[in-house]
């Protein structure tokens, strides 16, 4: 019996850590949210921040600092001057000099898919939560989108870590289980159907449609970090968030939902 309490403890000793964390990360993106220029920084921070850390966790021998600060104000520039319309196709040329400029420093075929990758995940992924912003929906959807796909996370992990037996993928990432991942997305259509009648203008049908689609791809874009991380022998992108890793290892469930949610919205919900 003391065993078996022992070890329900240790299933959430790193609980705490957690949750002090993710009150920095609520007061960071409270802020950030609060005007368009501060939305701005915001995503060029984050541009930064997850380029530094996929030259980290890649390998990249280059003075990482420099040329994450270099991306990062180039993307600053980018929202700053540019148009939603013509913003993309710019982002794409840029992307295109970064990587043939690392293709001169003569990096391997799995260094150039990690560049590759956090390029796209720099200047074309994330900003879609900025644009999203900027849209007709506003704030609100941009709440209700990182609200349940961040709560979609954390139910999954209490799923799991209460319920779970069943590994989905072992060899990838051995810590999802089945009842995690299906409690989590349950209690994410309800926390959808909740949010959705306060922050967006839709129907039920609607709000359940989008938590499963949210609940779904965002544990995809977990499991495809942990298969990042596993490659690149790894066990977090960084420690830049004590208790959770790196920055990538706590938006990784965006990677995905971040462009299904902006592109897709307007198909379902009128502005």
């Amino acid at each position: 019996m003391e065993l078996e309490v022992n070890n329900s403890e240790n299933k959430f000793s790193d609980v705490p850590l957690r949750v002090k964390t993710w009150c920095y990360i609520i007061l960071v993106f409270a802020v950030s949210i609060s005007s368009t220029i501060t939305m701005k920084l915001f995503i060029s921070w984050i541009a930064y921040q997850v380029f530094y850390e996929f030259l980290r966790i890649f390998q990249i021998k280059t003075n990482l600092f420099v040329t994450a600060l270099i991306l990062g104000i180039v993307q600053f520039l980018l929202v700053y001057f540019f148009s939603f319309e013509r913003y993309f196709l710019y982002a794409v040329a840029f992307l295109m000099m970064f990587f043939l400029y690392f293709l001169m420093l003569k990096v391997s075929g799995k260094q150039g898919i990690g560049i590759v990758l956090g390029l796209s995940l720099s200047l074309l992924v994330f900003p879609n939560l900025l644009y999203l912003r900027e849209s007709a929906f506003g704030i609100k959807a941009l709440v209700y989108l990182v609200v349940v796909t961040e709560l979609n996370d954390v139910f999954q992990y209490f799923m799991g870590k209460l319920f779970g037996n069943y590994k989905v993928m072992p060899t990838i990432s051995p810590n999802k289980t089945w009842e995690g991942v299906i409690g989590g997305v349950c209690l994410t259509i309800i926390l959808s159907i909740i949010l959705g009648y306060f922050l967006l203008p839709s129907t039920i049908l609607v709000q359940v449609i989008l938590g499963i689609v949210l609940g779904v791809a965002g544990f995809f874009g977990d499991v495809f970090m942990s298969l990042l991380k596993r490659k690149t022998n790894v066990k977090d992108t960084g420690e830049l968030l004590p208790g959770h890793g790196g920055l990538m290892d706590r938006m990784d469930s965006l990677i995905f939902n971040a462009p299904i949610f902006f592109w897709v919205l307007p198909l379902f919900v009128k502005s």
